[in-house]
């Protein structure tokens, strides 16, 4: 019997578990008519409704609870503190987070691991696209979001490296506010949000339109970088319907539209020796690169509370495209070759999940996800004739190549929450993933999660997880090495390989403490995690597209700690982490390296090229509660990173330098019109500093930090 077929099964069966649930609640107790007009009357008061909400909130948490997890949190009421507000990117604050590591392109590293996000909203799974939601999801929709990551409980698996875990806005009060926030780089940024409800119905939508000239990072540190332009729309909606006490049904979607021109270096022409139809000179300021990137993704979500059992199930789908327009002649004078892309891809799937309490001592949870993700690339790729001797034989021509593979996951999971005694708790369960797409593989994984709080305010936790993560399927690439022989983009040792990725398997070990002192909190974790086929990503081509590749094995271990301190106006936070990151022998994609490289690699571990060893963030805020300046805010926050790899004596073997980046804020709230303004200034000190230099294992072009800007925005309520 193939596993999908037992996955099938089992969605089956745990698809009508409401309905038995549903029976053993039925016969309700016989009520007289002035019971039942009661009764109808209590239920027509919009405050018993936002009461039943926020107890199904309460059920719906219950199912996905974190049990061991390390988890960092973050309030909509933060997210207003800090500089740049509700009108910075996700991926902005979640740098704010313990761990996380700053890199081009807006990714996140978390505990050193390429990406391996998952983001989920209200529970349901957002899956992955050809674009990150780090930078697709707007903050305006968020009440609050845990980063959570180590050991992961069952529920969680395929994308384990953290879990961006959003709770949407919420008890809508027929509400809302519209906004404009501008300033240097070309910034402007109108923006809207409004909540409400109706009956038995709540509803959210929000809205926002960026344009500046900062929209990748600059190649060479400028204020204002050469052709960097970007265009982005997002909208968000969220609507849902109590059905009764213990029912709701919600539907939320999203889209984004963004539009980036690649920036330019400054004075550069090209020196390979190139000729397009007589012409050799081209200034790199001149050329014209262009890249949209475009998603959809919408779930339809049906909850269940009845007693001691709880159920969740949602249909989710999302689309996301990728269109790369080169400079055809600029590329292929510079770089010898120029390609045109367009890719798409579209995912949808199921994910059906229960929590049950057999006992004071026992809660079991399982669930059921299962996705089918189809992907269609369609590539020009502009290359010369060449000779044997690797000299220029004419002029280019047009390789056309097209896929449309397919990749189907499953995934089933079951698991105790076992409190032994009132202060300490076991979870323990384990998972089942397969999946089949450009290669099929499966996986057992067992876990286990140990809580203990042995006092006020302490709680320790240790935990060990079995990981699976398939590289991310949309960005596997699939090019014919064939197609390019005797060509200038054909690799410099065709006999290297071009071996499919392999899914990642790894061991996580964690343990770390928390202690809570009236308004102190302070936290420690370790972590040690070993992996065979690591997944590491590197950009091999002119679209800003990742492609996964493997490390035979990879070793990455760390620890980081936090302290924060929340009492009356005052917030205050600092986090500090140590990690080091290492692979050994590359064994998928071989052709994209330089076969001295790989000849290295494959006897020598090599620090990954995310590898950062210190990364530090913190911030202060201070609200005044009284006196003239009532209703205004102060405050900052910084980040500061050792600095990301870059080639040495051997790859990765260098590191670029440290650097430290100070932001402040300022706001004042006018309560009498509903007006809100505020100011803020990124990198104060205007310090330039570079995320890469251009050089290391799967490195593209340079990228610095953003220079100085000061930006002020107005909100005003309706």
């Amino acid at each position: 019997m193939s596993p999908r077929f037992v996955l099938l099964l089992s969605v089956a069966a745990i698809s009508v578990l409401p309905a038995g649930a549903r029976a053993a609640d039925a016969a309700p107790p016989v009520t007289t008519d002035k019971d039942s007009d009661a009764a109808a009357a209590a239920a027509a008061q919009p405050k018993a409704i936002v009461v039943t909400g926020h107890r199904l909130d309460e059920a719906r948490a219950s199912i996905q609870p974190s049990l061991g997890a390390t988890a960092y949190g973050v309030d909509q009421s933060t997210i207003q503190k800090l500089p740049g507000g509700l009108n910075q990117p996700l991926n902005q604050l979640i740098l704010q987070v313990p761990g996380v590591v700053q890199d081009g392109f807006g990714q996140l590293h978390v505990r050193a691991d390429h990406n391996g996000l998952q983001y989920r909203i209200n529970g349901t799974i957002l899956p992955e696209g050809l674009a990150v939601f780090g930078q697709t999801l707007s903050p305006r929709l968020i009440n609050s979001f845990n980063l959570l990551t180590g050991a992961l409980p069952a529920q969680y698996g395929l994308r384990t490296a953290g879990i961006i875990d959003i709770t949407t806005k919420n008890g809508f009060q027929n509400q809302g506010t519209l906004s404009l926030y501008g300033g240097s780089h070309d910034w402007i940024e109108p923006a809207g949000e409004y909540g409400g409800s109706t009956g038995n119905t709540n509803y959210f939508v929000s809205g926002s339109y960026r344009h500046n000239r900062l929209g990748i990072e600059s190649v060479d540190g400028s204020s204002n970088p050469l052709h960097d332009k970007t265009d982005q729309f997002d909208g968000f909606t969220y609507i849902d319907h109590i059905l009764g006490d213990g029912d709701r049904i919600s539907f939320m979607g999203g889209i984004s539209n963004d539009q980036f021109e690649i920036p330019n270096p400054r004075g550069l022409q090209p020196d390979a020796g190139w000729e397009v139809n007589g012409q050799r000179d081209y200034l790199s300021d001149d050329l014209n690169e262009r890249q949209l990137e475009r998603t959809g993704f919408g779930a339809l979500t049906w909850l269940h509370h009845g007693g001691d059992f709880t159920w969740q199930t949602s249909l989710y789908a999302r689309y996301s495209e990728l269109l790369y327009r080169p400079d055809i002649t600029g590329e292929l004078l510079f770089n010898g070759q120029a390609q045109a892309a367009k890719k798409q891809d579209f995912t949808a799937g199921l994910q059906s999940e229960a929590a049950y309490k057999l006992s004071d001592h026992h809660t079991l949870r399982g669930g059921v996800i299962i996705s089918r993700d189809h992907g269609i690339s369609d590539t020009d790729t502009y290359v010369f004739p060449v000779t044997d001797t690797g000299a220029q034989a004419g002029e280019p021509i047009s390789i056309a190549e097209h896929s449309s593979p397919t990749e189907w996951t499953e995934s089933v999971y079951l698991q105790d929450e076992w409190k032994i005694v009132p202060t300490v708790t076991l979870n323990f369960g384990g998972r089942f993933d397969h999946y089949c797409g450009f290669r099929c593989e499966h996986q057992f994984s067992p876990r286990v999660n140990a809580v203990w709080q042995p006092g006020r305010g302490t709680t320790l936790h240790a935990g060990y997880a079995r990981y699976f993560s398939p590289p991310p399927f949309a960005n596997v690439a699939n090019t014919s090495i064939a197609l390019l022989d005797h060509t200038s983009a054909a690799p410099a040792d065709p006999d290297a390989g071009n071996t499919t990725p392999f899914a990642e398997r790894q061991n996580y070990f964690d343990v770390g403490l928390e202690q809570k002192l009236g308004a102190i909190t302070f936290s420690l974790d370790g972590y040690y995690r070993k992996s065979r086929n690591l997944v590491d990503e590197g950009q091999f081509g002119a679209p800003i597209i990742l492609t996964p590749f493997n490390y035979r094995r990879g070793t990455i271990y760390g620890v980081e700690g936090s302290l924060s301190y929340q009492r009356g106006p005052w917030l205050l936070y600092g986090n500090l982490a140590y990690s080091k990151a290492r692979g050994k022998d590359i064994v998928s994609g071989q052709f994209n390296f330089d076969a001295a490289d790989l000849a290295y690699i494959q006897n020598h571990y090599i620090f990954l090229d995310h590898d950062q060893r210190w990364t530090g963030s913190a911030g202060v805020s201070y609200s005044f509660k009284e006196g003239f300046l009532q209703g205004s805010k102060v405050g900052g926050d910084m980040l500061y990173g050792s600095g990301l790899r870059t080639d040495g004596l051997v790859p990765n073997g260098g590191k670029l330098s440290p650097y430290a980046q100070f932001n402040l804020t300022a706001s004042h709230k006018f309560e009498g019109p509903g007006i809100e303004v505020r100011l803020d200034v990124t990198n104060v000190l205007d310090h330039k500093y570079e995320i890469r230099d251009g050089s290391g294992v799967g490195v593209g072009a340079a990228q610095y930090g953003p220079r100085r800007g000061v930006f002020v925005g107005v909100t005003k309520d309706i």
